[in-house]
């Protein structure tokens, strides 16, 4: 299926590694260009823009913190100053802190919801304008089923992912009289490197929750992303795609 993406202008943030990357790499393979947008994993982000412009795709890697305002606009300009438009947001920068409620502290709930949702906030913030102005573009948020469901420990997560299906609707309100679509994705457990130093037993729950019987790989998630990116997907906004599998079930 035709995604209709060529020469289109993506930004993904948390894109040096797991889901990020899947989904940079998609929507390149897809016709994109694409700006990698990390803090910590910015060496794996260098080397996949390196890898995309191998395939003839304009990419650049960016070293930013998504908690900051400022640089979310001065990473928004950055964009359009180098690859000459921007197109798609895709918001898939998060952390985890877990613990129970009882034992969470305040830093780990801060860090958590400042990433996970202010992170998220202050980029679509930042394209906003420019989508608005020219009266179209794509918007994705990556949230986790755990925002519908709540998960034992991760209070600090659920709410933020709670908190990014809420924005993702209000931005679909605010931004679709200028032809603006706003989605969310919300995976369920994805074989990552973050999910790889988890104890197997908690995978096993995962893949007993499944009704496929596995866990998602990254490119699972990133195909949904790259089709609610597209011009099939017009007339789709202010939705939460479940990629899980059947674990919400």
């Amino acid at each position: 299926m035709e995604l209709e993406l060529a020469g289109r202008v993506a930004l993904v943030t948390g894109a040096g590694r797991g889901i990020g990357a899947a989904i940079a790499r998609e929507l390149a393979h897809e016709g994109c260009d694409v700006a990698l947008v990390d803090l910590c994993a910015t060496d794996m982000a260098e080397e996949l823009a390196a890898e995309l412009r191998a395939l003839s795709r304009r990419a650049i890697a960016l070293r930013a913190d998504v908690r900051d305002f400022d640089a979310a606009e001065a990473t928004v300009a950055a964009v359009i100053g180098e690859l000459g438009r921007l197109d798609i947001l895709v918001c898939n920068a998060g952390i985890t802190r877990d613990a129970v409620t009882w034992k969470m502290s305040e830093q780990a709930w801060d860090d958590v919801l400042a990433v996970n949702l202010k992170g998220c906030f202050a980029y679509c913030r930042a394209a906003a304008p420019t989508l608005r102005a020219q009266r179209s573009g794509r918007i994705v948020t990556i949230a986790s089923i755990n925002g519908m469901r709540g998960k034992f420990g991760q209070a600090n997560y659920a709410a933020s992912k709670a908190g990014v299906m809420a924005l993702t609707k209000t931005m679909a309100r605010e931004l679709g009289p200028a032809g603006v679509t706003v989605n969310c994705v919300a995976p369920g457990m994805v074989r990552t490197e973050m999910t790889a130093t988890l104890p197997a037993s908690v995978v096993d729950t995962a893949e007993q929750e499944s009704v496929l019987g596995r866990i998602a790989e990254p490119e699972d998630v990133a195909n949904v992303v790259a089709f609610l990116c597209s011009a099939r997907a017009r007339h789709v906004t202010g939705t939460v795609i479940k990629v899980d599998g059947g674990q919400y079930l």
